[in-house]
């Protein structure tokens, strides 16, 4: 729908490489969700090997006929590792670490530990390569979070993964904070997990909870190849494994602080005009700065020795400041952010075959602001003006994992969870006296700017919850060279009393002003020449010109805007998995598996509007090939289908009642208050000035059956991979991969509903036997297929309407988003006095599709965007996507400099999104179609495509230092942070269409420097 709001040692013996992984897959293959890692070597036939762990996990085999041994699904920690002989300790390895979804080899004889892993350091220098793997992941520890200088927060983390790149800044996440992307898709396209209990965003996907950032054990930043126990993801996932206690007691906290006085200045932005100057001051910017104070603190530790275990982490962090806005919305806004986290978890170690995990989390934001005036004219500050819409957002996470190691051979775990949601706002003192002014930019410069005191336009529902249950289900068992794993992943989320509205105690509606770029003979919506060949213009929505009235000679008109949605509404998701990791040789590994999905959206009623639930078959196929045997050279690939099911927020519009239309006007004037004056309605084809909903939006219930067209199928990617990882001397390791992604089929809203009464006129049906305003102005469909539609009769019962895609509805062009890259990457592993890793990306991202949002004019509605609502507004819209970055370098790296002090850098240069220009469409500037107004693509009368140009490159350097003093035992630390220390705040979106004041005008820019300093300890 629609019409945008405007709003890597030592070589290993090859027998035991190869049966080592295929013994360690389960819980430590390529899952991105994984939680465990796994311990698995050589030794004497019949000696037993015991592992123990420093938080009390106690575990012993019998070293098989062969000389082997595994421990998988471990909790991650610290272990020692023993080999004992006839009850006698013989030989033991003491602090072996393990990297979530890794496997750790400890063979006794070949006196060595390593952990399989490019980028895990131990005892011995560079660890082998993790050759159990066929996934394209990147692991960041508690260790590189501490000295690195980064944002503290998961999508800052995972910035440092090759082909992620931040969303628009015109989207956020659900508490505010930014957003990304994976590898060319959709902001929304990704999965959160904290300790595997899957915490994204339940209302629309804009992000998950997460950890607070002292919590993080380690982070894995997965963009692919991942196995068949796990979906639900066309982008990327961000999965959190907190800190777990130990049989030791430790505590610590953390003091940091951003003052404002050394953040640079953010520079002005300006209107651009016609010929590319710079125009006039559009935002005051040197004053919005702000100020940040964070404090954590941790403990963590026995509660019974060996047996049950304590961890507990809080953080608070306050950002307080000011900022300017607009010259159309001239306020100075003196905000407050509160966001406070904490974390807990209880293991308990119930017998050495059976542990009980217990998690517990929060997250909230809350968020209050004060209005003052502010003139353009003197660039002063005035006096209060009015209260900011107050809101206080959050969830909380309770979940409880069972794992029993039943046999040696048989693991069974068991996961159950609930994150329940809060979302609320209220405007204090809120003034009902006038409307909110959206457009004022676009009003008739003949008259003054429209202004008044009101900022609050929409307002969330009171009482907006959210829950989301998860049960996980996961069985393991080892058969000879097979590790064969089966289990179900179901999921439900509800979003209750979901919604916006104008404020009861208002108006009820805003005005809206807007121009048809100085034509004052072209139709605001529709109009001659607008319709299809062979069909009359006026058998769709029109509206007409402005210059047939008063006051709209030159092209400028103003609309009575009115809005709100509300429903309670559920998505229902399950899931069945079974696998086979297939060790074939000594140096080849496989892993086979196939994962069905099925997803069902629930309407206001209660009613299914969309049921999936037919067989949707994910085969996922992946190869490791040790090339050398020894660990040193590993090729792999992979090829897999992902499923994605929309999430709850769809149903608002699509599945509940909306109300959402315009009430066109010309006029002569505009008073003191921003309110038009001399209105003369402008005829429609509903009659003069009436209510106009270009997507059939009038409060009505919505039917289910017509919600979606009746052979709607799921949105999918297939996704192929193809890599290699390779040593370099004693101490660097190289790689490069090569990435394919294809959206195979998407789910999308038309519009085009006259199209649909024309065809059935062609079909002869008797127009008096159904009601044309009971036809959605919005139905989901798959782009590029023929859809069939349910029309209610007057009589009861439905007409099936079958629409060609190209006959009936007259698109030229099918849905396509494609992506390719090749990543090359150089690393060099901490040896005890440095690591770096260096990483170059080319990457293409295309097609007509961004996916679930459209980041070009901020438009949130997910698998609901203008895009295929009608046919003329595809037209030249194949190109660059929005994510799409050609060129990306990142390194980041620390040098332990002297015994106390520790430098660490981080470099981000990336090549500038696509510009989109968008207009009128055709030379002759026309609107056809349902009229959105100028969200063709075409500039200045003249096919304009995604990419044809580029926003500027963007460099970014971040340094930190920290200096721990022996004099504290290195327990006590002080660090500095300067992030973007050349204080680059190039541009990286501008508005994009091309018939306002506002075109080219700056939508964001770099964060210009800033300094952090902070002071923690740890005992």
């Amino acid at each position: 729908m629609n019409q945008p709001e405007n709003h890597k040692a030592g070589p290993l013996r090859r027998t035991s490489l190869a049966i080592g992984l295929a013994l360690c897959l389960f819980g430590t293959g390529a899952m991105a969700q994984s939680t465990t890692g796994s311990i698995y070597g050589q030794a004497q036939a019949g000696d037993t090997v015991l592992v123990k762990s420093d938080s009390g996990v106690t575990r012993q085999v019998t070293v098989d006929a062969a000389g082997r041994y595994v421990f998988d699904s471990l909790p991650l920690g610290s272990y020692t590792v023993t080999l004992q002989r006839g009850g006698q300790t013989v030989d033991s390895r003491a602090d072996v670490t393990m990297r979530v979804g890794s496997g750790t080899e400890v063979s006794f004889g070949a006196h060595n530990v390593q952990t399989l892993s490019a980028v895990t350091v131990t005892a011995n220098g560079l660890p082998s390569i993790d050759v159990s793997g066929v996934d394209s992941r990147t692991v960041i520890t508690s260790q590189q979070l501490a000295r690195l200088p980064l944002a503290r927060s998961a999508e800052a983390i995972a910035l440092l993964a090759p082909g992620v790149v931040s969303g628009s800044s015109l989207f956020a996440n659900a508490l505010g904070g930014s957003v990304v992307s994976f590898s060319g898709a959709s902001v929304t396209e990704n999965a959160y997990y904290l300790n595997g209990f899957n915490t994204t965003d339940p209302l629309s996907g804009f992000g998950g909870i997460t950890l607070p950032y002292g919590a993080i054990d380690q982070q894995e930043i997965l963009s692919g190849g991942y196995g068949a126990a796990y979906g639900r993801s066309d982008g990327g996932v961000i999965s959190q494994v907190g800190k777990r206690g130990t049989n030791e007691w430790h505590f610590g906290g953390q003091l940091q602080w951003t003052p404002k006085d050394l953040n640079a200045d953010p520079k002005n932005w300006y209107y651009v005009n016609k010929d590319g100057s710079q125009g006039k001051l559009r935002q005051y910017r040197k004053d919005n700065k702000s100020w940040t104070t964070t404090a954590s603190g941790y403990v963590g530790g026995p509660l019974i020795q060996d047996k049950l275990f304590l961890f507990a982490a809080v953080e608070a962090e306050r950002r307080q400041g000011e900022s300017t806005g607009s010259n159309v919305a001239p306020y100075v806004d003196h905000y407050r952010y509160d966001n406070p986290k904490w974390y807990g978890k209880l293991d308990w170690n119930i017998t050495d075959s059976n542990i009980l995990e217990v998690t517990a989390a929060s997250n909230k934001s809350s968020y209050q602001g004060t209005f003052n005036e502010f003139d353009y004219a003197t660039l002063t500050e005035g006096g209060f003006n009015s209260y900011d819409t107050h809101t206080k957002n959050g969830a909380e996470v309770y979940s409880a994992k069972f794992t029993s190691y039943i046999t040696d051979d048989l693991t069974a775990s068991v996961m159950y969870g609930k994150m329940k949601g809060t979302w609320y706002s209220d405007t204090p003192g809120y003034d009902p006296t006038y409307p909110y002014i959206f457009g004022a930019a676009d009003a008739n410069p003949d008259f003054a700017t429209p202004h008044n005191s009101q900022t609050v336009s929409t307002i969330n529902l009171p009482g907006h919850r959210s829950t989301n249950t998860n049960l996980r289900l996961d069985l393991s068992y080892r058969l000879g060279d097979h590790t064969l794993t089966a289990g179900i992943d179901n999921q439900d989320v509800k979003n209750i009393d979901g919604g916006t509205k104008f404020p009861d105690a208002g108006l009820g509606y805003a005005w809206e002003y807007d121009t048809m770029d100085d034509d004052p003979d072209a139709y605001i919506i529709g109009g001659p020449g607008t319709a299809q060949p062979g069909a009359d213009w006026r058998n769709s929505p029109w509206v007409a010109n402005t210059g047939s009235q008063p006051g709209g000679e030159t092209g400028y008109y103003v609309a009575r805007y009115r809005y709100h949605d509300n429903a309670s509404v559920r998505v229902k998701q399950r899931a069945q998995y079974v696998e086979d990791s297939w060790q074939i040789s000594d140096r080849w590994l496989v892993k086979l598996g196939l994962r069905n999905d099925q997803f069902t959206n629930y309407s206001a009623a209660g009613k299914p509007y969309v049921r999936l639930t037919s067989p949707q078959w994910a085969p996922r196929v992946g190869f490791s090939w040790d090339v050398n045997g020894d660990s040193s050279f590993k090729v792999y690939g992979n090829a897999g289908r992902y499923y994605l099911a929309m999430p709850t927020s769809v149903a608002l519009r699509s599945a509940g009642s909306s109300l959402y239309t315009r009430e066109y006007y010309t006029y002569t004037g505009i008073d003191q208050n921003g309110i038009p004056t001399g209105l003369s309605p402008i005829e429609t084809y509903l009659g003069d000035g009436a209510p106009v909903s270009a997507n059939g939006e009038y409060g009505q219930p919505r039917d289910p059956k017509t919600s979606a067209s009746t052979n709607l199928k799921s949105e999918y990617q297939d996704e192929y991979i193809l890599g290699f990882d390779k040593k370099l001397g004693d101490a660097w390791v190289y790689g490069a991969k090569a990435t394919y992604r294809n959206l195979r089929n998407a789910i999308d809203d038309i519009a085009d509903s006259p199209s649909i009464v024309a065809k059935m006129n062609a079909m002869g049906i008797d127009p008096a036997t159904y009601d044309v305003s009971q036809i959605p102005g919005s139905i989901l469909i798959n782009p590029g297929n023929t859809s069939y539609f349910d029309i209610p009769k007057l009589g009861g019962g439905y007409y099936t309407v079958p629409m060609d895609w190209t006959k009936d509805f007259g698109f030229n062009t099918t849905m396509k988003r494609k992506y390719y890259g090749l990543n090359l990457y150089l690393e060099h592993p901490f040896d005890g006095k440095w690591f770096g890793k260096l990483d170059y990306l080319y990457s293409r991202s295309y097609g007509n599709s961004e996916g679930q949002v459209r980041s070009d004019v901020g438009q949130e509605d997910v698998s609901a965007t203008m895009d295929w609502d009608y046919a003329t507004l595809m037209d030249y819209a194949n190109g660059a996507l929005a994510n799409d970055r050609r060129h990306q370098i990142k390194a980041y790296g620390s040098y332990q400099i002297a015994p106390e002090w520790m430098l660490s850098g981080n470099l981000a240069i990336a090549s500038g999104s696509p510009k989109t220009c968008l207009g009128a469409y055709g030379p002759n500037g026309t609107y056809p179609g349902l009229g959105y107004g100028p969200y063709y693509h075409f500039c200045n009368g003249k096919p304009f495509r995604p990419g044809d140009q580029r926003q500027p490159w963007t460099y970014r350097l971040d340094l930190s230092a920290e200096y721990r003093p022996e004099w504290a035992g290195k327990k006590l630390a002080f660090n500095v942070m300067v992030y973007n220390v050349f204080d680059k705040q190039t541009t990286t979106q501008t508005y994009a269409v091309s018939t306002s004041s506002s075109y080219l005008r700056p939508y964001s820019s770099m964060t210009p420097r800033y300094v952090r300093f902070g002071v923690s300890y740890d005992y």
